[in-house]
């Protein structure tokens, strides 16, 4: 690879101290390095992003990735992170091997989900981590009706509704009492957030199950609002009725892997068990 740009979050590195220091790096070893900002696009030559902060800002960073089919690899610039493998001690020598061509790609699948009112599709978006379905600054819980392929699951009525990949496993859906899913795994996971039943659990399903949450009728007379966010930055407002369709994306991210480091490996060293 010779050719790269930063995807970075300006508060984790507020003097471009690391953006600067990887940018010179990389041209004194005769490579190509610029800094793509949130409102730019990624340029067609680039072959890889270099994403400084966080796995927050590895998850906006896919997206912006996805047009450009590059793939990331995330530097870690916080405290604690599944998908930012690398950290500032490892950054050179990571460099190198990404120059030296000696890297492997890992493939992590993504989810779609598209937003229905009165039928019609008014939404779409994808996720890396997950499609979160939360009440709408009412303290009040929301009803979430639950259909598989067309087909009546259950009905919940929770604080929110997480449905996550395997590499959101580690995520939000871990807070909710989701198991812990290898990132390599093909599946779907619906966690309910705080559920008002003794007996609620996640539940698993294969990746080319659809899966359809109706946002259900409230209490009182007025419609029932939730918001429906997309690895956490993108909100989109939904009511009683409204449908959120969710499957599979036809896109991946890929992500770059240095160490050959295990998925097991991994989870011991950040759950602090050695």
């Amino acid at each position: 690879m010779k050719n790269f740009c930063i995807i970075r979050n300006i508060t984790k590195d507020p003097l471009d101290d690391m953006t600067s220091r990887i940018r010179f790096y990389l041209e004194n070893k005769g490579a190509t390095c610029y800094v793509c900002e949130e409102e730019d696009p990624i340029t067609p030559e680039t072959e890889c992003g270099l994403v400084l902060g966080g796995d927050g800002t590895l998850l906006r960073a896919a997206k912006k990735a996805l047009s450009a089919d590059i793939p990331l690899i995330g530097i870690n610039l916080g405290t604690l992170g599944y998908l930012a493998e690398v950290d500032r001690l490892g950054v050179y020598e990571a460099l190198d091997s990404l120059l030296n061509d000696e890297y492997t790609l890992e493939k992590r699948m993504m989810l779609t989900g598209s937003i229905f009112h009165e039928g019609r599709e008014v939404y779409t978006d994808v996720a890396l981590n997950d499609i979160v379905i939360s009440r709408d600054g009412s303290p009040r819980i929301i009803l979430f009706e639950n259909y598989v392929n067309g087909a009546f699951l259950t009905n919940y009525q929770a604080d929110a509704m997480i449905i996550s990949t395997p590499t959101g496993s580690t995520g939000y859906a871990l807070s909710a009492g989701s198991p812990i899913v290898s990132p390599r795994a093909d599946l779907i996971l619906m966690t309910p957030l705080a559920p008002h039943t003794l007996n609620a659990r996640s539940i698993i399903f294969p990746d080319t199950d659809e899966i359809r949450v109706r946002i259900g009728a409230g209490r009182v007379v007025h419609p029932e609002r939730a918001m429906v966010d997309f690895d956490g930055s993108v909100g989109f407002r939904v009511e009683t009725g409204d449908e959120i369709v969710i499957r599979r994306a036809k896109a991946s991210t890929k992500i770059i892997k240095i160490k050959q480091e295990s998925f097991l490996e991994t989870l011991r060293r950040k759950l602090g068990n050695n």
